[in-house]
C-alpha cells in the first residue's frame, strides 16, 4: 500500500501544528526550517522509493515491528525531534498520511515567516538573473518573500506558467494563443461577418 497522497486534513493540521510548536520551542526559526527540511528529504525518500514507502504505509506490519526499523533506519540519520514525530506518528497509525502532515507544515512555516514558494515554468530553462528578476517581481506582487522552483516543459511555445499552491496562473504563449482563439470564434466571427459586409456595401454604393 502506498502512501496516501491527499491535501492537509484536519487532523494534518493538528499534528503539523504540534510539531511547530516543539520545533519553535526548542530553537525558534533555524529549528523550525531544519525539521522542515528533515521532513521534506524522509518525503522524497519515501517517494523515491516505492518499498519504502510501502513500509511506512503498510496496514501489514505491526507498530512494534516498524518502530524498529524506524529506529534502525533513521538514528543519526534525523534528529531526536523528527524521530520522536515519525514514532508518535507510527503509534497512532499516520504515517501512511505523511504527504498531507507535511503538506500541512511547510504551510504553516510558509505563513508564519511571511513566505511563499512558487513554481515557474518556462519553455527554456532560466538564467539565475533571470530567475532572481522573477523573484523579485513576485516578491513585490505577493507582498511575500518568495522561494522559487523553476521547472522547463519543452511543451510550451514560450511565456511562462506559475503555480502558486493549488492556483495555476497561466501565461503561456499556447494559453494567448487559445484564448485569442476562442476571441475569434466567439466574437471575432461576427465582426469578421460586419468589416465584410460594410466592404460589401461601400462597393456596391
Amino acid at each position: 500500500m502506498p502512501l496516501t497522497e491527499s491535501p492537509p486534513d484536519a487532523l494534518a493540521n493538528i499534528y503539523a501544528r504540534s510539531l511547530l510548536e516543539l520545533a519553535e520551542a526548542d530553537g525558534g526559526r533555524e529549528r523550525i526550517e531544519s525539521v522542515m527540511g528533515q521532513l521534506e528529504d524522509i518525503l522524497d525518500l519515501a517517494r523515491a522509493d516505492r518499498r519504502f514507502g510501502e513500509f511506512l504505509a503498510s496496514k501489514v506490519l505491526s507498530s512494534a515491528e516498524r518502530q524498529k526499523s524506524l529506529r534502525t533506519i533513521f538514528t543519526d540519520r534525523c534528529d531526536d525531534l523528527v524521530m520522536r514525530f515519525l514514532l508518535v506518528l507510527n503509534e497512532k497509525g499516520r504515517l501512511g498520511h505523511l504527504p498531507a502532515i507535511v503538506g500541512a507544515y511547510d504551510a504553516m512555516v510558509q505563513e508564519r515567516f511571511g513566505r511563499i514558494e512558487v513554481d515557474v515554468f518556462t519553455a527554456a530553462p532560466l538564467e539565475v538573473a533571470e530567475i532572481d528578476k522573477v523573484k523579485d517581481r513576485l516578491g513585490s506582487i505577493l507582498n511575500k518573500d518568495v522561494v522559487v522552483h523553476p521547472y522547463t516543459d519543452e511543451t510550451m511555445l514560450g511565456g511562462v506558467k506559475f503555480r502558486i499552491g493549488d492556483q495555476l496562473v497561466d501565461a503561456s504563449l499556447a494559453s494567448r494563443l487559445r484564448r485569442m482563439r476562442d476571441r475569434l470564434q466567439n466574437t471575432g466571427g461576427a465582426e469578421l461577418r460586419a468589416r465584410a459586409q460594410r466592404i460589401l456595401d461601400d462597393a456596391t454604393d
